[in-house]
């Protein structure tokens, strides 16, 4: 069926699709498989990250859009250029353009008077309250979050958290649009599951699971410390040669028994088995919105232990179980008869994929 005059959307800020890292790549891809007839989508993409990352970089399209390629990478300090040479060439040619995060915003006066465009901002978490910045760097963040705040015709934020933020220090409304997760549900028979859980020498229900970044405001430090004081097994899933922190993490963690630390996964499949056959779920993050290992986590019907912050109370509804030291996440860890079975429920109605595309395109 061909649409007269569609909807023309560009999306730039991710590194691309098919997404192989990320929550943003994650947004796009399932925002444009649940598209309506009448909205026609472009994404931009980093030529240097897909290449690395999964040597797609010579598609000229997925799922029926177009594609686009900007040969900076998409992450670091290259964000703030690649953002910005990717808003130079989407000025003509759309009806509403939806930018992933705030780096590239400083030039957000600049585009708004050369184009027509719709302009929509996911601001994401705040980045310049996070630890990982240096103040040179956090000061950029800010003022590029403030130009976005002022020149975006509509700003989203995932999290009530995040705009009830917004409200208070810019004074002005963000559209509350969740981060989805019911993609990390998938159709994996048991005698597959099983090779795989054998693979990691781990058993069904016998253990806990955690997947992050590893980075201090993620808490890890306080994870592994309260696990390793407990018999209770924990598998936990992360960049550990990231950093110095996640160095000295995994040389000071990989000799116990009870934990087994392993190097990032990004197959859905194992992520997916490791989700439904953990026994429960450890989310340290004290930073950002709607984080999407949690909202992911959400869909399994385990019970969630969450770092207690504003960001995972509103996620999780308050159908979780809190905690804010290692001591206070021991006691959880061996405390027996936590339900998850509310955060599911939650999770079903709040965080479905299909929801979330229709509410972004009701912005368009």
């Amino acid at each position: 069926m061909t649409i007269e005059n569609p909807k023309r959307v560009a999306i730039i800020g991710s590194q691309g699709v098919p997404p192989q890292y990320g929550g943003f790549e994650t947004l796009v891809d399932n925002i444009i498989t649940h598209r309506r007839p009448g909205v026609e989508y472009t994404v931009f993409c980093s030529r240097p990250d897909m290449d690395t990352i999964s040597g797609h970089s010579e598609l000229s399209s997925y799922k029926g859009c177009k594609l686009k390629y900007i040969s900076l990478r998409a992450h670091g300090v290259m964000s703030v250029p690649y953002d910005i040479l990717s808003m130079i060439k989407a000025i003509r040619g759309y009806d509403a353009i939806l930018i992933l995060g705030v780096s590239g915003c400083i030039f957000l006066p600049v585009f708004k008077m050369l184009s027509k465009a719709k302009t929509i901002v996911n601001i994401d978490g705040l980045e310049h309250l996070r630890d990982k910045w240096k103040p040179a760097a956090k000061r950029f963040l800010k003022f590029s979050l403030g130009c976005c705040i002022r020149w975006a015709d509509a700003i989203i934020s995932d999290n009530k958290g995040i705009q009830d933020y917004v409200k208070e220090h810019y004074g002005r409304d963000a559209h509350l649009i969740a981060y989805g997760g019911d993609h990390s549900l998938r159709p994996i028979n048991e005698q597959r599951q099983q090779a795989m859980l054998d693979y990691y020498s781990i058993k069904r229900q016998e253990y806990d699971l955690s997947i992050c970044r590893i980075e201090p405001e993620n808490n890890c430090h306080i994870t592994l410390e309260a696990y390793s004081s407990t018999e209770t097994q924990l598998v936990f899933v992360g960049n550990w040669n990231h950093s110095d922190y996640s160095r000295n993490l995994y040389e000071k963690y990989k000799h116990k028994k009870n934990i087994h630390l392993l190097r990032a996964i990004y197959d859905p499949d194992v992520l997916y088995t490791l989700r439904n056959n953990a026994r429960r779920y450890v989310h340290g993050h004290r930073s950002g919105g709607t984080n999407p290992s949690l909202v992911e986590a959400m869909f399994f019907n385990m019970p969630i232990l969450a770092f207690d912050v504003i960001y995972n109370r509103e996620t999780t509804h308050g159908n979780a179980y809190y905690f804010n030291d290692s001591e206070s996440l021991r006691k959880l860890i061996i405390s027996e008869g936590l339900d998850g079975h509310a955060a599911t429920d939650n999770a079903r109605a709040e965080y479905a994929w299909k929801k979330i595309a229709s509410e972004y395109e009701y912005l368009y």
